[in-house]
């Protein structure tokens, strides 16, 4: 019993005991964090030395890092003997990660979860192959927990959340059903933008708009029909000459917004389903206004009779549109000045019809003055023509199509009028094929074999709804709704330990799919052999190879960077006119950003590209994401920038630093749009306070490196303001005068680490030289989107183990990622 008490206090000796801190931290750093002075709100004496207890285990390791990196004790005070530091750390460390395996050897690193509202539109899409089923936005927006939407403290589920998802799942199976039983007319047909009211409407001029920028206008070729404006000729040469038909077009020079709107509205998508669409126009010069009598010529004014030949191509976004006005982009094309025909493979879903964005245009919104293009010149304005699309579709390998055969096979179907499902599924023997169906069904869309009589369990449902009168197909969709609202169905079934197979196969594929595993994952599974690190990699690589791999890439990004809340801050319309409404912009930065992810992983880039990168962008200012236009944009407000709020997020993001919570006594500082001071002037005075000063001397400076850059990415070197001597004069993208006026000049310089920068070149090679640091918080990031949980205490020396792996090829993205894989962070539960 004597030795036990003596093994127990040589080993707590790290940890001291409440009111007595052990001697390295009585010595060292107990005079500022006592119960009197409890500085930062750690008051040592009062810690618990019990390491069971989360909320004490995390404010250890907290202790831990912060005197192992040099920031505790501060360097105003004394510093401690440094082999006391490393004796005294090293005991501490080795308590901390006694405790934290022991954890996970009991419990696991991770929570168990159900799939987000992401993964379960995937599956359920996959599991249907109707790649058009809509069904996250029927559910509730998941938190999330350490930046994502993958950890089990955050994806709890709830009786509201139950209800969404049976919702869900019926609707989709519904949807499925109807539209893969019967085989439409799926021949090319070709729609005329003559024949389309939201083109010839806008010829002529009303109450509501006599402005002729914002009038359509007919060409033959490429000349205007002044008759066909004026209303003195047919709107169309019509089916009597397909020839001239095909010449005729209906012209633009304003962006797809009230009031010109063009769609193809006479084209409605028959069923959900995937289409083929060639889309037929050109770009064209419309000329200026021409003068009337004495009065001085307006060539703002488009003459609409005047066109010619366009100077350059014009950039088109395309949508699919369900009424009223829920826009879905589905691509980008460009018109050439002659004749274009761009070919889009798409899914579309049953309603919806075709938008055409001419996304360089102005969009008309109503102010001050009269609205005016911002493009127009005195030689003339852009334009665009459309002239017809044509629409093949929907098609499928075979009818009834996949959807209809994973769910009742190959039996026959005959109609039912009055029926929502329109069909009924014809069966001999109800009871046996359900049976068969159900086993057949829920193999398919469970990811871990289970029993026989788990198999049938929503038999009963089943059989129960034919009882009560439904018809087969509708009391089958009711069992399947259950099987896809289970338990095993919405929770990634994980033991603590080592993962099978099975559980294996599910979190590679959740993890570079974001979707259940496909069957070669699943018979590599059964046959117990994914585990074996050749079969690993190789998989690692083909899911990589897969098209799939993109819900991955735009996942990870759009958590880890923030992208998904690129448009939540609209630009200010006073400040920043240039980038009002220029929804274009917002949506290609976030393609900017995907795609540099994309090529980091493909490329197998060296990490320090996330910082740095010399590749698809115009200048060196712009490479790597902290320069991205829309991490630049999540980082502002739409109105101002702040050098807090972007260097926090470079800190946490980019360098694996997560800054503290601000003390709330604090209010917030909030940069001077009127121009007076700078933001640097104002943090400045802040700092004078002792509890900001110690977290804005790490925030602040890579914060300031950015702002070089405004609330949208621009390059600056004055901050904009509403008040000044001399204003700068322009158009914005609404068609409104602006002015707004350059104030005080942008201060860039600062200091990392003791290394000073002056501007953001010298600030990304301080960053981009430590690439272990880089690589660090990129496999900390990807564990927590691959596994769910973050890297714990004990897991640290494993991603410093991958990290010397990677090392000879500095750092390569996609190596990483196989490392992970690999390694027992992602290999256990």
């Amino acid at each position: 019993m004597t030795l036990r008490l003596v093994f127990l206090s040589l080993v707590l000796l790290p940890l001291g005991s409440a009111g007595a801190p052990p001697p390295f931290l009585e010595k060292n750093c107990v005079e500022c964090h006592d119960a009197d002075a409890k500085k930062g709100g750690l008051d040592l004496t009062a810690l618990k030395a019990d390491l069971t207890d989360a909320k004490s285990f995390e404010t250890w390791v907290k202790i831990f890092d912060r005197t192992a990196s040099g920031e505790m004790p501060p360097k105003k005070k004394a510093r401690p003997d440094v082999a006391q530091q490393s004796a005294y750390l090293g005991d501490l460390s080795a308590l901390l990660v006694r405790q934290d395996s022991a954890r996970n050897v009991t419990q696991g690193r991770t929570v168990e979860r159900r799939m987000n509202r992401f993964e379960y539109e995937n599956a359920v899409r996959d599991l249907l192959q109707a790649p058009w089923l809509d069904l996250k936005e029927t559910l509730p927006e998941d938190t999330d927990a350490f930046r994502f939407n993958k950890t089990g403290q955050a994806l709890d589920v709830s009786h509201v959340q139950l209800q969404r998802y049976l919702t869900a799942a019926e609707d989709g199976l519904r949807s499925a059903f109807v539209s893969s039983v019967e085989k439409p007319d799926a021949s090319p047909k070709r729609y005329y933008a003559r024949q389309q009211g939201s083109y010839t409407g806008k010829m002529k001029f009303s109450e509501f708009n006599t402005s002729p920028e914002r009038a359509t206008f007919p060409t033959l070729g490429f000349a205007g029909q002044p008759d066909v404006r004026r209303g003195d000729a047919k709107i169309s040469v019509g089916k009597a000459d397909p020839k001239l038909r095909d010449e005729e077009g209906v012209g633009v020079v304003h962006g797809a917004y009230e009031p010109v709107e063009p769609n193809f509205s006479t084209f409605r998508a028959p069923t959900s389903g995937r289409y083929k669409l060639k889309l037929c126009g050109h770009s064209v010069w419309v000329g200026p206004g021409k003068q009337v009598g004495k009065a001085p010529a307006r060539w703002y004014i488009p003459d609409l009779d005047d066109i010619s030949k366009g100077h350059r191509p014009e950039p088109v976004t395309v949508y699919a549109l369900m009424h009223p006005r829920i826009l879905r982009r589905i691509g980008n094309v460009d018109f050439n000045p002659d004749v274009t025909v761009n070919d889009l493979d798409v899914v579309l879903k049953a309603g919806e019809t075709i938008q055409i964005d001419t996304v360089r245009f102005y969009r008309s919104r109503p102010g001050a003055s009269r609205a005016q293009n911002p493009l127009a010149t005195p030689e003339g304005q852009p334009g665009l023509v459309m002239r017809w699309i044509e629409v093949e579709g929907p098609l499928a390998p075979q009818w009834p199509a996949a959807p209809y055969a994973v769910m009742f096979d190959a039996l026959p179907t005959k109609p039912v009028v009055g029926s929502p499902l329109r069909f009924e599924v014809v069966t001999k023997d109800a009871p046996k094929d359900a049976e068969r169906l159900l086993r057949r069904f829920v193999k398919q869309a469970y990811r871990t074999p289970v029993s026989p009589q788990e198999e049938i369990r929503f038999l009963p449902v089943i059989l129960g709804a034919i009882k009560s009168g439904s018809t087969f197909a509708e009391a089958m969709l009711t069992g399947y709704t259950a099987v896809l609202c289970s338990p095993s169905y919405l929770y990634l079934q994980e033991k603590p330990g080592r993962l099978d197979d099975h559980a294996l196969a599910a979190r590679l594929a959740y993890f570079l799919w974001n979707s259940p595993p496909d069957e070669q994952l699943r018979s590599l599974a059964a046959a117990g052999t994914l585990h074996e690190p050749k079969t690993l990699r190789a998989q690692t690589e083909r899911l990589l190879a897969d098209p799939r791999s993109a819900r991955f890439v735009d996942t990870f990004t759009d958590y880890w960077l923030d992208l998904r809340k690129a448009g939540a801050n609209d630009p200010d319309n006073l400040l920043y006119p240039d980038y009002y409404l220029d929804d274009h912009l917002v949506e290609s930065a976030r393609d900017e950003s995907h795609a540099t992810f994309a090529e980091l992983i493909r490329g197998n880039l060296p990490v320090r590209n996330i910082v740095d990168a010399d590749f698809v962008f115009v200048n060196e200012r712009r490479g790597g994401f902290m320069t991205q236009a829309a991490v630049l944009k999540v980082t502002a407000n739409g109105t101002t920038t702040s050098p807090v709020i972007r260097g926090a997020w470079i800190m946490e993001r980019i360098l694996g630093r997560k800054p503290p919570p601000p003390p709330a006594s604090v209010p917030a500082v909030e940069p001077d749009t009127r121009g007076a001071v700078t933001i640097r002037q104002q943090l400045a005075k802040h700092r004078t306070l002792e509890s900001c000063s110690s977290c804005h001397t790490k925030i602040d400076p890579p914060g300031f490196a950015l702002e070089s850059f405004d609330v949208m990415g621009g390059f600056r070197e004055r901050y904009r303001a509403l008040d000044g001597k001399t204003p700068e004069l322009g158009i914005g993208k609404n068609g409104q005068k602006y002015a707004f006026h350059n104030a005080l000049p942008i201060e860039t310089y600062g200091e990392l680490d003791g290394k000073k920068f002056k501007d953001i070149r010298e600030f990304k090679k301080i960053v981009a030289a430590d690439e272990r640091q880089l690589a660090r918080n990129i496999v900390g990031q990807l564990a927590v989107f691959a596994t769910g949980a973050p890297v714990g205490f004990s897991d640290r020396p494993k991603v410093e183990a991958l990290l010397d792996q990677a090392k000879d090829g500095h750092y390569g993205v996609r190596d990483l990622v196989h490392g992970l894989v690999s390694s027992d962070l992602f290999l256990n539960k």
